[in-house]
C-alpha cells in the first residue's frame, strides 16, 4: 500500500528530532526514482518518489549506485553537499513534505533551500526550491501538456497541489459530524461517507471505524441505531485525538507471514485473518515492508529486456531441440531403409521401369512375411535401391551430427535457465550489467558499439555462526571465478542438487567448520538457487580441489567427486542474520 497521510505525518514525527542540525555530507541517487541523503551521524534519509512506493525514512538497507550519476543528482550535490537540516514539515494532512535547508554558496553566502517530496502516487516528485520558492530542478518535470492546471518547471515559482476542498478530519466538530450523519444519504456505507466527506483519512482507516462502530468494514448508516452512531463518533474522534497527539504504532498486517499493509495505528478488522507486528520505528517497517518489493521491481524494470531476451533465446532453443530430438528418432528407423534396398535389389529380375510399388517377401524374416516398399516410378529398378541406399547412408551420418548438436542445445538451454534464475536474483545495477555482458560474450545479444563503464562486482559475503566466511556468486561468470579462481583448495564448496543455483565457498583457511557452519553455507546455496521457495532442499557439498570444469562449457558449468549431501530448507531470516555477522 502506498504511505498514507497519516502515516507520513507519523514519519515526520518520527524524524524532525533525529535529523534537525545534522548537515549533508553526500547525495546519492542509486535508482530513478530515489535519492539519499547521507547525513553526520551516519544516518541515510532515503526520498522516494516513485510511483508504487513513494515515501520518506531513514533507511539501514545499502543500495548500489550507478557508475555515473545522473544530471539530477549532480545538481542535488551542487546546492545540498554542506547544507543543514532547518526543519521538516507536513503541510497539513496533504502527502508532502518540506525539508528546509541552510546553505552557503561559493562565496560564503548564507542561503536556503528546500526540498519538497509530493508522495502522491503516480503523481509523486521530488522538487528542489531555492531561497524565493522557484523551482531550481525536479525529479519529473511537468509542463503544460501533461497538466494545464499545474506545470513544475524550472524557474517557476513553486505552487502546491490544489485542495480537494473536503473538510480535514482533524478539524471537524461534534455537532459537524451530527449534521453531515442527518443529511446524507442513508444507504451509503460508513466508509464512503468518509472518504467522500473528508480530508485526510485513508480507506484502511475508514474501514477500520466503520468496523469498530458496526463489526464490518462495509456497514450502511442505515443499519446503525442511535448506540452504533454514538460508537461511530466516539471511534471518529478517538482516531482523531490519537493523530493529533502524534500517538502512534508502527503495525506490519501480515497473511501466512507476508506483510501486505500497514498502519499508524491498530488495525482489528482482519481478525484472525491476519498477524500484526509491531516494529520499533516507521523506518525500520518501511525497511522491512519494501525490502523484497523492491527488489522485485528492480527485477521487473532492469531486467525486463534481459528477462525477454534470455526467455526468447531459451524457446528458440526449445524449438531447435525438439525438431533435432524427432529428426534423430527418425535416423533410429534406418534400418528399414536397407531393408528396402536389399529386397529390390534382389527382386530387379521381377521389376519393370514405371512401378509405383513393390510386393515382395522379406528374406530376412522367419514368416517370410509379404511386404510393399514405395518406388518413384520415375526412377529404374536400380537407381530406386541406390536412393534407398543413399538415405540410409545419410541418417547413418545424421545420426551422430544430431548427437553433437543436441547435446549443445541441450548445453545452452541449461546455460539459459541459470542466466533467468540470475536475474530473478539480481539485486544491483552492477549485476544486470554483469549479466548483459555474460549474455553478450555467450552470443545471446548482439554487443553494443558505446562501451558501458564497469566496476568490478564483489560476491555476496556472509558469516557463519562459527565465524567461518561465506561468499556466494551472483552470476556466472563470477561462479566460475570464485571456484576456480579466488578459493583455497581446501575450501568448501556448495551447490544446489541438479537445479540452477549460485556457487557457494566456505572459507576454512585450513580449518575445521562445525556442523553449523556447514548447515549454514548450504542453506544459502538453497537460498540463491531455483529452489529458494522449497522445504528439505538436497544440498552437494565438497572440497574446492574435486570441482572442475569440462573443456569447451558454458560459464558456470562445473562438475565434481567425492561429495555428500546436506538437506536443508532455507529460511530468509537466516539469510538476514548471516548477512549481518559479516
Amino acid at each position: 500500500m502506498p504511505l498514507d497521510a497519516i502515516s507520513l505525518r507519523a514519519v515526520v514525527e518520527e524524524l524532525r528530532p533525529q535529523l534537525l542540525n545534522l548537515r549533508i555530507d553526500k547525495v546519492q541517487q542509486p535508482a530513478r526514482d530515489q535519492v539519499i541523503l547521507l547525513l553526520r551521524g551516519n544516518k541515510r534519509l532515503l526520498l522516494n518518489a516513485g510511483a508504487n512506493a513513494p515515501r520518506l525514512q531513514l533507511t539501514e538497507l545499502l543500495r548500489d549506485n550507478p557508475a555515473e550519476p545522473p544530471m539530477f543528482c549532480m545538481l542535488l550535490r551542487k546546492h545540498l553537499v554542506g547544507a543543514r537540516v532547518a526543519e521538516i514539515t507536513q503541510p497539513g494532512l496533504e502527502r508532502l513534505v518540506r525539508i528546509e535547508l541552510d546553505v552557503t554558496d561559493d562565496f560564503g553566502q548564507p542561503g536556503h533551500r528546500t526540498l519538497v517530496l509530493e508522495a502522491m502516487g503516480r503523481r509523486s516528485n521530488l522538487i528542489l526550491l531555492d531561497g524565493e520558492n522557484r523551482v531550481i530542478d525536479c525529479m519529473r518535470r511537468v509542463d503544460a501538456d501533461m497538466s494545464a492546471s499545474r506545470q513544475v518547471l524550472p524557474g517557476l515559482f513553486y505552487e502546491p497541489p490544489a485542495s480537494t476542498g473536503r473538510l480535514p478530519f482533524l478539524e471537524e466538530t461534534e455537532e459537524g459530524l451530527a449534521e453531515k450523519l442527518a443529511q446524507v444519504n442513508p444507504e451509503i456505507q460508513l466508509d464512503r461517507f468518509q472518504l467522500d466527506a473528508y480530508f485526510g483519512i485513508s480507506p484502511l482507516m475508514a474501514r477500520e471505524l466503520s468496523f469498530r462502530a458496526c463489526g464490518e468494514t462495509d456497514g450502511r448508516l442505515c443499519n446503525l441505531d442511535e448506540a452504533g452512531r454514538s460508537r461511530f463518533q466516539d471511534a471518529f474522534f478517538a482516531f482523531a485525538n490519537c493523530v493529533k497527539e502524534n500517538q502512534f504504532t508502527p503495525i506490519v498486517l501480515k497473511r501466512e507471514g507476508v506483510p501486505f499493509e500497514f498502519s499508524a495505528l491498530p488495525v482489528h478488522q482482519y481478525g484472525l485473518a491476519a498477524e500484526m507486528e509491531t516494529f520499533e520505528s516507521f523506518s525500520a517497517l518501511l525497511d522491512s515492508f519494501y525490502e523484497a518489493k523492491e527488489r522485485q521491481e528492480r527485477v521487473r524494470q532492469r531486467g525486463a529486456d534481459l528477462i525477454r531476451t534470455a526467455t526468447t533465446a531459451r524457446d528458440r532453443v526449445r524449438r531447435k531441440l525438439a525438431l533435432q530430438e524427432k529428426d534423430y528418432a527418425a535416423t533410429q528407423e534406418r534400418d528399414a531403409l536397407r531393408l528396402s534396398g536389399d529386397l529390390i535389389t534382389a527382386n530387379l529380375y521381377r521389376m519393370e521401369r514405371g512401378q509405383s510399388k513393390l510386393v515382395c517377401q522379406n528374406y530376412y524374416d522367419e514368416d517370410l512375411a509379404e511386404v510393399t516398399i514405395p518406388l518413384d516410378p520415375l526412377l529404374t529398378p536400380q537407381q530406386n535401391a541406390a536412393k534407398y541406399y543413399k538415405r540410409y547412408t545419410k541418417a547413418k551420418t545424421a545420426e551422430k551430427y544430431l548427437r553433437e548438436q543436441m547435446a549443445l542445445a541441450r548445453r545452452d538451454l541449461a546455460y539459459l535457465e541459470s542466466i533467468l534464475q540470475e536475474i530473478q536474483q539480481a539485486e544491483t545495477e552492477q549485476d544486470f550489467l554483469d549479466i548483459r555482458g555474460e549474455m553478450s560474450d555467450a552470443g545471446f545479444i548482439r554487443k553494443q558499439g558505446k562501451k558501458v563503464l564497469q566496476r568490478p562486482s564483489k560476491p555476496r559475503e556472509f558469516k557463519t555462526s562459527g565465524g567461518f566466511r561465506v561468499l556466494v556468486g551472483r552470476n556466472n561468470r563470477q561462479n566460475d571465478k570464485l571456484t576456480l579462481k579466488d578459493a583455497d583448495y581446501r575450501d568448501l564448496w556448495f551447490h544446489v542438487q541438479k537445479l540452477h543455483g549460485s556457487h557457494v565457498i566456505l572459507c576454512t583457511n585450513g580449518g575445521e567448520p562445525g556442523d553449523q557452519d556447514i548447515t549454514e553455507a548450504a542453506s544459502l546455496a538453497a537460498y540463491y538457487s531455483q529452489a529458494k521457495d522449497s522445504a528439505n532442499v538436497p544440498v552437494d557439498c565438497t572440497q574446492v580441489k574435486y570441482v572442475k570444469k569440462p573443456a569447451g562449457a558454458r560459464p558456470g558449468m562445473v562438475i565434481y567427486t567425492t561429495y555428500r549431501t546436506v538437506n536443508v530448507t532455507p529460511e530468509e531470516d537466516l539469510v538476514k542474520r548471516l548477512q549481518a555477522g559479516k
